[in-house]
């Protein structure tokens, strides 16, 4: 059920009468709706009720903007974020309708990826901590990539794992030799500006048949993290990769040192998902630690 406290919020934000208020399924974290006023427009509203929730949407809301100031990329458009006296925190975007992949869609999103990550900062990092899923993600900047990705990324999400039981010390100590040998497992590439969560379900095709991102965790980090994470759970078409390829080449090595950044990412699921994901970070700790 719609909160009418929500309801009544948005209608006098946005000055109009809602007259359907749809449920929207796919997301773990955040329920979801289609907003449809008398006169036609729509709009597209993600909200929650935990005390986090407010923050997450504010960082959420700061990735969009930043990513879609590129150019290079579409992402929805921000109308507002905040939260309602009774506690329900809100995200107001434009409602993207649904197209169709033409046959250029993965090229051209390989291409515009590319762009995306052509994107630098003086350092690795952000400007503000944000969130990967429903858990804090922080974006302290330095000037190495092995020093942010093991303090940063890697070190957070293994100690919070290691606290509700799924590794030991020795798991401990085969992240720190992993961390050790990042100078040169990584190559030397400047900052990039990263999706941070680019898996099949953050990306929409337009009705222009183009991709469109969302639910970001973005920061400057290393191109390959994006690359990485797309090839976690099936991966893409492979013309996204070859057009990505052509545009900015990759160092070689990239199939094999892609598991040193799906650590990140699979340690990420053990924290929010639990002990599924287990026995994949093992293996890789026990391959590079």
């Amino acid at each position: 059920m719609f909160p009418i406290s929500l309801q009544n919020h948005l209608e006098s934000t946005l000055d109009t009468h809602l007259a359907e208020i749809r449920p929207v399924s796919g997301g773990d974290i955040h329920r979801a709706y289609r907003l449809i006023a008398a006169d036609g427009r729509e709009w597209f509203v993600k909200t929650n009720d935990t005390t986090q929730a407010p923050a997450m949407f504010k960082t959420e809301a700061q990735g969009l903007a930043l990513l879609g100031a590129s150019r290079v990329i579409r992402t929805p458009k921000v109308f507002g974020h905040g939260c309602t006296d009774d506690g329900h925190a809100y995200l107001l975007m434009e409602y993207i309708a649904p197209g169709y992949k033409n046959r250029l869609f993965w090229e051209n999103f390989g291409r515009a990826l590319s762009n995306l990550h052509g994107n630098t900062s003086a350092q690795f990092g952000f400007a503000h901590n944000n969130f990967i899923g429903s858990l804090p993600q922080s974006n302290t900047r330095h000037p190495s990539w092995e020093v942010f990705y093991a303090e940063e990324r890697l070190w957070p999400q293994m100690l919070q794992a290691c606290e509700k039981g799924y590794f030991d010390k020795a798991a401990e100590t085969q992240l720190d030799h992993l961390c050790q040998k990042l100078a040169w497992l990584c190559p030397k590439e400047p900052p990039a500006l990263t999706h941070g969560d680019l898996w099949s379900g953050n990306f929409l095709c337009d009705a222009s048949g183009q991709a469109v991102l969302i639910d970001p965790a973005a920061a400057f980090t290393h191109r390959e993290m994006d690359l990485a994470m797309s090839r976690l759970f099936g991966g893409f078409d492979a013309a996204f990769y070859s057009a990505y390829e052509e545009a900015w080449p990759l160092e070689s090595g990239f199939e094999k040192r892609m598991e040193v950044y799906q650590l990140y990412y699979l340690l990420v699921h053990v924290n929010l998902f639990g002990g599924g994901y287990v026995e994949q970070v093992r293996e890789i700790l026990r391959r590079w630690g």
